[in-house]
């Protein structure tokens, strides 16, 4: 076990499918000897060579097509899109190309082995453009995968664990946790499943679920809801797309209550779908309403970031009104 924050388990994940596998290559924008925006990447060319990790133009659609070409003939790319802001670009080459590779052929040539990396969310003061949580967008679309992590030892064995999945997959890192967030990493090579839910705190009130850097809201709102003696179940989604309906409704079904926290746009976000397909199965075991605690409809906001966050406060209230209820 080593020590190490969310950028440098994610660095770890790369390090070592580059020495495990030789059809695994990365590249993005500044990704060779720059390490990319975030340093990601740092000393992966050093170690590997430019063949292995090298940088592209600026051109999310470019990067996104060549990466299916790659993954098309064998290779297992990681493909590094700058900020999930910038992957609108390629949106095409995704949900039509990449997603629809193995459906349209009937089996004869897929584009499985595509791994898409991007940082995602606010708490960075990145303003409208640097801020975005987009995974919505994608879970739409048949044919991906959508993943994100919550900490340094869950990025590493999930990103290892997507870049091993025979379907393409984005991997959405939350970049306010790349250098907040340290913990203890297993050496070597893991792996956490895809499609699977973790279950961190068992309670009985009511589930809280999330994903990604929203788990820390969650789990603070927990303990503020502890000391007034609410007994909350956390859950980390982990995986959007396939997610674990199962585990959610089980939790569920035993608490009677259900609160979403997502940093996206309330409207249309994923929590909408969580909640209408989680009713359907638990409508008689809910003692409230489903609650969703979101960010806000409007553009992310740079001056009022604090504002729009869907904190810990936010969520310890939302808890008290659905018991109140």
């Amino acid at each position: 076990m080593t020590k190490m924050n969310l950028l440098q388990a994610i660095n770890n994940a790369l390090d070592t499918a580059l020495s495990n596998d030789p059809s695994v290559v990365c590249f993005g924008e500044d990704v060779g000897h720059f390490g990319g925006v975030f340093r990601a990447t740092s000393h992966l060319q050093e170690k590997h060579g430019r063949t292995r990790c090298f940088n592209t133009p600026l051109t999310e659609q470019g990067i996104v097509g060549f990466a299916n070409g790659l993954a098309s003939q064998g290779m297992t790319p990681v493909a590094e899109i700058q900020f999930a802001d910038y992957i609108f670009p390629a949106f095409d080459q995704i949900v039509n190309e990449a997603a629809k590779f193995r459906y349209r052929s009937g089996n004869e040539f897929n584009v499985g082995g595509l791994t898409i990396r991007t940082p995602y969310g606010g708490g960075i003061n990145g303003g409208h453009y640097h801020s975005q949580s987009p995974e919505a967008y994608f879970t739409h679309t048949p044919g991906l995968k959508i993943v994100v992590p919550r900490n340094p030892e869950q990025a590493k064995g999930l990103l290892l664990a997507s870049i091993h999945d025979q379907n393409p997959v984005i991997f959405f890192e939350p970049k306010k946790l790349y250098r907040a967030s340290v913990g203890e990493v297993p050496e070597g090579i893991y792996e956490h499943p895809l499609g699977k839910a973790d279950v961190v705190r068992e309670g009985t009130d009511i589930t809280l679920l999330a994903w990604g850097a929203q788990m820390d809201a969650i789990e603070q709102a927990a303990d503020l809801a502890a000391k007034d003696g609410v007994s909350c179940e956390v859950i980390d989604l982990r995986t959007l797309l396939p997610w674990d309906r199962d585990t959610v409704a089980a939790s569920v079904r035993k608490t009677g209550r259900l609160l979403i926290n997502h940093e996206a746009p309330r409207t249309s976000g994923f929590g909408a779908e969580i909640a209408a397909a989680i009713q359907e199965v638990c409508f008689l075991h809910l003692e409230s309403p489903i609650a969703r605690v979101c960010g806000l409809d409007t553009p992310f906001p740079l001056a009022l970031e604090k504002e729009y966050m869907p904190d810990h406060l936010k969520t310890y209230e939302a808890i008290k009104a659905s018991l109140a209820y």
